[in-house]
């Protein structure tokens, strides 16, 4: 088998029993790790937290003023007196939470209550006094306190709303459907892995301990919470382990390009994000062919956004590709959504002879 250049590796062990015991200070460091990288309950940076903040503040406004509107021309001047406090309101609340989500997110949970409640109170007399500051009519009588009382009122549903959203409390189905693929290593995988390894004890040591430690790595973010997050940084690494592995095995068959950016690696995302999508590559687009084929991953920055390319070359006709059932890259949408929201983009689809997924997220 051709020699296969491996990336780096930060261990420096090399007996057994040292690569067995960091391997088991590795996984505590990674659950130890965990909450630094987990969202902030005050994470109120997303375009569709602002969007669904908005319109809930508004649906509430516009069933609150129809108990005391007698007809709907009533009704709507009330509605747009509320709204025009309740807009500057909101989008104030929700700036000042995106500013110090980092610094709130260490403070005891009592504390973030009273600060959440506190600021929509703020908020609310802010609204009343830009409405009153430009002139807009508004009733006689009609002072800072109900818009204070509401502005708390609703900042805590908020909060409670984002704190949702932070620990990920989803239900059960989905909560399995995203479980799936982060515990996953497919069995093949690590069949073949092992075998590589057994291969490898009598004429390269040395490369048999860098594939079982790359292997380890793999298993060890497998067992990440589905709740943290990781740089892709980190993720550009374990891909790295993963294509180091397949390199051993298809050997002049599989032909790996890198072009990453560092400036992108500082982007969260989920754990195993790049790994499903690489091994999609290598399982459709490189096994099938005899004479084998390229993977390219790319990694780049545009306008406080990260973008990551991955592409594969695709089999002829002579030798089609096995047709896979979507999952993994389901999986990643769906993950994706539910940490970046609106934010975060992906596709996926043949061009011209390759097969490309495109995803992008935001920088932090």
């Amino acid at each position: 088998m051709p020699p296969v250049a491996t990336p780096p590796r930060s261990t420096t062990g090399s007996n057994t029993s040292q690569f067995a015991t960091t391997t088991i200070f590795d996984q505590l460091s990674a659950n130890a790790a965990a909450h630094p990288g987990a969202p902030s309950p005050f994470d109120a940076c997303h375009v569709g937290v602002v969007l669904r903040a908005v319109l809930f503040v508004h649906a509430v406004l516009a069933v609150g003023v129809s108990f005391v509107a007698s007809e709907p021309l009533a009704w709507l001047l009330a509605f747009g007196q509320s709204a025009a406090v309740a807009m500057p309101a909101t989008l104030s609340w929700l700036v000042v939470a995106c500013l110090l989500k980092r610094p709130l997110a260490r403070v005891a949970e009592p504390v973030q209550w009273l600060v959440a409640t506190g600021l929509g109170a703020l908020c609310g007399a802010y609204g009343w006094w830009q409405v009153r500051l430009v002139g807009l009519p508004l009733h006689p009588q009609a002072g800072p306190l109900a818009p204070m009382l509401g502005g708390a009122a609703l900042a805590a549903a908020l909060f409670y709303a984002l704190r949702l959203r932070s620990r990920s409390q989803l239900p059960a189905v989905t909560q399995a459907r995203l479980a799936e693929l982060q515990s996953r290593i497919r069995p093949h995988f690590l069949f073949n892995t092992l075998n590589t390894a057994i291969a490898l004890v009598r004429i390269d040591p040395a490369r048999a301990e860098s594939v079982l430690e790359d292997l380890a790595e793999l298993f060890r973010v497998a067992l990440i919470e589905s709740g943290s997050t990781v740089t892709l940084a980190e993720e550009v690494e374990l891909a790295r382990r993963y294509l180091a592995i397949e390199e051993i095995r298809f050997g002049q068959r599989l032909k790996v390009s890198w072009d990453v950016d560092p400036a992108a690696g500082r982007a969260r995302v989920p754990p195993l994000l790049l790994q499903p999508l690489v091994e999609n590559a290598v399982r459709h687009g490189i096994e099938p062919a005899a004479q084998g084929g390229w993977v390219r991953i790319r990694t780049g920055t545009r306008r406080g956004q990260a973008l990551i390319s991955v592409s594969n070359s695709l089999p002829g006709v002579d030798h089609p590709s096995t047709a896979g059932h979507g999952i993994a890259l389901r999986n990643v949408k769906e993950r994706l959504r539910l940490m970046h929201d609106l934010a975060a983009q992906f596709a996926a689809g043949p061009e011209r002879n390759t097969w490309r997924v495109h995803v992008v997220v935001p920088l932090d």
